[in-house]
């Protein structure tokens, strides 16, 4: 490998991993923002939803704008707004602040990554392709796994503001290194960027999040509610007859003329909502109502990437011979099974018999179900389509964790709000204007009174138990939907070693890059996340 490919891989491989890292690592520290800003479920929420609304909104405009502005200027606009963001982040007084902040590192995030497999894809030939978006699948798959144990340690020995200014230094390595890296642009873009389409897909996602956020506050009637809920769903109409009508669409409809491609999708949109819903609300149980330390927490989902690393390459190959409608349909059943188990918790949680078990369960259908669902979605649409299937698919995937912890999180507060008011009659009187207190805090682990504090501990574990069911169930929908939809794709003939500087840029981070063996290396699941 040449000096000058070396360089451009390890910048690509540092880039994006600040922006996956940041992806898992706040929801270790969420307690800990809780406390210290004094807030409560729903700006948790929005502070991890603020980035994964930017984020996945604008991954295909990031795109976009690397083609036609040179990609090395739109990956180095990136690294320098995500290390200016994560100071903000860092020094934010309030959880407002830090919400705004968030998002504007999701903006960020959305200029890093596809840029970053851009930079790759024109950098190496054809032949050497594979093996460098390899690399930087297994790399950035290492931030995911380390982020959390990292953020746990920083959060239990210093602050949570340390898992932001933790960026800084790596941004700064990456903008060096940056220097050195040759520029390339899409000499056959067309020069217009779909601004329309992304004001409204963003607005469009960003009404029904914050209207299913605020609605256990306000409920379905007031207007905080519903005219979010509305108006953002008026916007995503419009959003799809704009992408109809458009001759340069963020998001080409006809690509889901593929019948593959459509239930695939379909089928990410519900297991990656489910697991991006269930890692929030597992970082956030296991600290604030079992006790859990942030490093604790962090390490309890881990198994799950051993798991996925061991066994993914294996399902992968089984894929191949057996077609993928199998796996894609058992996997998810597997692992939403996993996710109910992992819901069977108390406030007292022995790691090794109560949780791990169903950890382990939920790794083992994932495993099954990432290289198989990857490999079908891209095999579904013509080769020179792969950057726009991979980064469809990745957008997916992030928008589905949004969703999700914004539905499932209405779930979880309705359920702990409705348990509290059933338990309320036999709290003693002097003990109430504490529950009243803590009934607007779901998961707040306590009241600070002692009957209170059961009241409020037995409403957390029942809240929690439903949320974890709600996500597993999602999780196995994925599954029925690809059983009842996918089918074998017929034998393809290997195409043409060709150059398309624009086929990778977008692909998945979370879910595996390419077809053939490369499609097979395992690699941690989005969080987040997503």
């Amino acid at each position: 490998m040449t000096p000058t490919k070396r360089v451009t891989l390890w910048a690509c491989i540092l880039g994006s991993a600040v922006v996956f890292l940041d992806g898992t690592v706040v929801n270790v520290a969420l307690p800990a923002i809780r406390d210290d800003l004094d807030t409560g479920l729903a700006a948790q929420q929005w502070i991890v939803e603020a980035y994964l609304l930017t984020l996945g909104s604008l991954l295909l405009v990031g795109g976009s704008l690397g083609d036609l502005l040179g990609r090395r200027r739109v990956f180095v606009a990136g690294l320098v707004g995500f290390g200016t963001t994560s100071l903000l982040c860092a020094l934010a007084p309030n959880a407002e602040a830090l919400v705004f902040a968030r998002g504007l590192q999701g903006v960020a995030g959305a200029l890093l990554v596809p840029s970053s497999l851009a930079l790759i894809t024109a950098t190496f030939p054809a032949e050497e392709r594979g093996a460098a978006i390899g690399a930087w699948t297994a790399w950035t798959g290492v931030s995911m796994v380390v982020g959390p144990l990292g953020g746990g340690l920083l959060v239990d020995h210093a602050s949570w503001r340390w898992i932001f200014l933790v960026n800084v230094p790596f941004v700064l390595a990456t903008l060096v290194l940056a220097r050195r890296v040759p520029e390339s642009r899409d000499e056959e873009s067309t020069g217009r960027i779909d601004v329309l389409g992304a004001v409204l897909c963003a607005l469009g996602l960003a009404g029904p999040v914050f209207a299913l956020i605020q609605q256990p506050s306000y409920g379905w009637g007031h207007p905080t509610v519903w005219i979010p809920l509305v108006a953002g769903l008026a916007m995503l109409v419009f959003f799809v007859v704009h992408e109809h009508r458009s001759d340069h669409p963020m998001l080409p409809l006809g690509i889901f003329r593929s019948r593959n491609f459509a239930v695939g999708n379909v089928a990410t949109l519900a297991i990656y909502g489910g697991f991006g819903a269930a890692t929030f609300f597992v970082a956030i149980f296991l600290q604030q109502v079992a006790g859990y330390s942030a490093v604790a927490a962090g390490l309890s989902l881990m198994p799950i990437t051993v798991v996925m690393w061991l066994l993914s390459r294996r399902f992968g190959a089984l894929s191949d011979r057996i077609g993928p409608r199998p796996l894609m349909g058992f996997g998810p059943i597997v692992a939403g099974l996993g996710l109910i188990w992992m819901g069977r918790l108390g406030t007292d949680v022995d790691y090794l018999t109560d949780l791990l078990p169903g950890v382990v369960v939920f790794a083992l259908g994932l495993s099954m179900t990432v290289a198989p669902l990857t490999t079908t979605v891209l095999a579904a649409v013509p080769d020179h389509m792969a950057g726009v299937a991979s980064g469809t698919n990745n957008a997916i995937a992030r928008v589905a964790g949004l969703l999700a912890i914004a539905a499932v999180g209405a779930v979880l507060a309705t359920l702990y709000k409705g348990a509290i008011d059933d338990r309320a009659a036999s709290v003693p009187a002097a003990e109430r204007a504490a529950l009243a207190e803590a009934r607007e805090r779901p998961l707040s682990g306590g009241a600070g009174r002692p009957v209170a504090d059961r009241v409020v501990a037995d409403a957390s574990v029942s809240a929690y138990r439903g949320a974890m069911a709600m996500a597993g169930g999602l999780v196995i929908l994925g599954g029925l939907i690809s059983l009842a939809g996918i089918v074998r794709p017929a034998p393809r003939p290997e195409p043409r070693p060709t150059v398309d500087h624009g086929a990778a840029r977008l692909q998945q981070p979370c879910l595996q890059p390419e077809r053939g063996p490369a499609a097979r290396a395992p690699s941690a699941p989005a969080a987040a996340t997503r």
